[in-house]
C-alpha cells in the first residue's frame, strides 16, 4: 500500500514560491499522495509558505536536487566542491524546513558530464567523492534528513551508472544517513534486471522514482512492473512511488534530460495515466497521503 507521488518537473521548471502553491493544489486534486520538490537554485523555494501549502493539501514532500553546470564533487576545483556542498546543504535545509525525510539526486558530478575512467582512476574518483560528500551527509544527519544517491544512465554520467557502482563508491558512508535513490528509467538502461538491482540495494534503498521505459507515464511500456514491485516488497521498501518525467517546454531541462518530443498529450495526461496505472498495479494508498 505505497503512496504515489509526482515530481513538479512534469509541469514546470524551475519550481518557485510563485508557481508552487497552485501547482501543489493541482497535484493534490489529481489524487496524488506525495510530491517531489526540485530545488534548482538556493532561494527558489521558501520553507514556510511551502509548509503551509503542504499542510493544506496533505501532500507528503520529498526534496530532489539538480546537478546543473558548475556542480561537481569530483575532479574539479576546490571552489566548485565548496559551492556544490553549499547547494546540497541548502537542499537539506529545505527538506528540514518542509518536513521531508529525504533529499535525493545524482550528487557526484554535473549531469551530462562524462569521461573515461580506468579502474585506478575510478577508485581515486570514488575516494574523492566520499571525502567531499561526507560533510553533507553529516550535516543532513544532524537535521534528521537522509541523503539518497541516484545512479544515472551512461549518457548522463560515466561515474555512477549502476547500483553496484553506487554501493562500491559510497562504501563506508552508507548507513542511516545515506542510501540509494533508484529511478526505473535508469535501471532499465543500465541494469540486466531492475528487480535484481533493487534487491542488491536492499536496506540502503531510500527513495524510488518511476516512469515508463520511454520516460513517459508508467504502464503500457516495456518495464516488468510486477517483478519490480515484488522486489520492492522483498527488500521492505514502504516509501512512495514517485513519477518523474519532464516538461519539454523548458529548454534547459529538456536538453539535460534529452526530452526531444512530448511524452504525452499533456503533462496532466501523463500524470493521470501514470497515477491510474500505479493505483491499479498495487493496493491503493489512501488519497491525500499521511505525514
Amino acid at each position: 500500500m505505497r503512496a504515489i507521488g509526482v515530481n513538479t518537473w512534469v509541469w514546470t521548471s524551475p519550481l518557485t514560491d510563485a508557481n508552487l502553491p497552485d501547482l501543489l493544489r493541482h497535484i493534490a486534486a489529481l489524487g496524488f499522495d506525495a510530491v517531489e520538490l526540485p530545488l534548482e537554485n538556493d532561494g527558489d523555494i521558501s520553507a514556510g509558505p511551502t509548509r503551509d501549502v503542504l499542510a493544506e493539501t496533505g501532500l507528503t514532500p520529498y526534496v530532489v536536487g539538480a546537478m546543473a553546470p558548475g556542480r561537481d564533487l569530483v575532479s574539479t576545483s576546490p571552489e566548485t566542491v565548496t559551492s556544490t556542498q553549499d547547494y546540497l546543504r541548502a537542499c537539506v535545509d529545505l527538506a528540514e524546513g518542509v518536513g521531508a525525510a529525504a533529499v535525493c539526486g545524482p550528487f557526484y558530478a554535473q549531469t551530462g558530464r562524462v569521461w573515461r575512467l580506468d579502474d585506478d582512476t575510478r577508485a581515486a574518483a570514488y575516494d574523492e567523492w566520499r571525502t567531499n560528500l561526507a560533510p553533507v551527509v553529516a550535516y543532513a544527519g544532524e537535521r534528521g534528513v537522509r541523503i539518497g544517491i541516484e545512479p544515472l544512465n551512461r549518457y548522463e554520467t560515466s561515474l555512477v551508472n549502476t547500483v553496484d557502482q553506487a554501493l562500491e563508491g559510497l562504501g563506508p558512508l552508507l548507513g542511516p544517513g545515506l542510501g540509494l535513490a533508484l529511478d526505473s528509467y535508469h535501471l532499465n538502461v543500465e541494469e540486466r534486471s531492475s528487480a535484481d538491482a533493487v534487491r542488491r540495494a536492499g536496506e540502503h534503498l531510500v527513495h524510488v522514482q518511476v516512469c515508463g521505459s520511454d520516460r513517459g507515464a508508467p504502464g503500457g511500456d516495456q518495464t516488468d512492473w510486477p517483478a519490480l514491485l515484488a522486489a520492492l516488497d522483498e527488500v521492505g521498501y514502504d516509501g512512495p512511488l514517485n513519477i518523474e518525467s519532464f516538461t519539454p517546454d523548458n529548454a534547459a531541462i529538456a536538453v539535460a534530460a534529452s526530452i526531444w518530443r512530448p511524452l504525452a498529450a499533456s503533462p496532466d495526461d501523463l500524470a493521470r495515466d501514470g497515477l491510474a496505472f500505479l493505483r491499479a498495479v498495487q493496493p491503493a494508498a489512501p488519497t491525500g497521503g499521511t505525514r
